[in-house]
């Protein structure tokens, strides 16, 4: 899994550990050494941290003018075991609340499993997103994590699902990115998209 790294073409124009107002700031990498695991496979050292045993992130791209971030993420996301939702929303979501980002595109086609508890925290930060007309969508979700986001009432508050696995966001610059996904959701919420 050491392969598997967060994607580099945006780099350039963004780098969480260089921005002041991200949760990673002051981060230092060393690509020499694996130090995290999931399921006892070592993963590339540039994914970040954040508390989880199982799941890991790393924020591509933040646009505090726009409102908007994406986040690769990576592993196994479980709330029943490690309530992962609560520590991500502590550590990473709230604090990018506060520096006025209420538009989340989470990357979580390297989400290989997902253990629901409940919808409480879920509902909470849509809910804060909501209030400056935000929202938080995932891409290119398995079938089966979905599935199973769907048994946890996540569908809810969060928008995924078929209209949003089919953009190959890799093509894309990150403003690209974030208006193809504004345009699939104002379709969706006129009721010209199926959900």
């Amino acid at each position: 899994m050491q392969d598997i790294t967060p994607f580099p073409r945006w780099r350039v124009e963004y780098a969480a550990e260089d921005d002041k107002d991200s949760p990673f700031y002051g981060r230092t990498y060393n690509d020499m050494m694996c130090k995290h695991r999931i399921y006892n496979y070592y993963i590339h050292p540039r994914w970040d941290g954040f508390g989880s045993e199982t799941l890991y992130l790393k924020i591509l791209y933040a646009d505090y003018d726009e409102n908007y971030c994406i986040i690769e993420m990576i592993g196994e996301w479980n709330d029943t075991l490690h309530n992962d939702i609560a520590i991500l929303k502590q550590k990473v979501f709230e604090p990018m609340l506060d520096k006025s980002i209420y538009k989340f595109i989470l990357l979580t086609e390297n989400v290989l499993n997902f253990h629901g508890s409940d919808d409480c925290y879920y509902e909470e930060w849509a809910e804060e997103c909501r209030e400056e007309s935000g929202w938080i969508v995932l891409l290119n979700t398995f079938d089966h994590v979905a599935d199973e986001m769907n048994h946890t009432g996540l569908q809810h508050f969060i928008h995924y699902g078929w209209q949003f696995n089919h953009i190959d966001w890799r093509l894309h610059k990150p403003k690209t990115l974030y208006q193809l996904v504004e345009d699939c959701l104002k379709n969706r919420l006129k009721g010209m998209v199926r959900y």
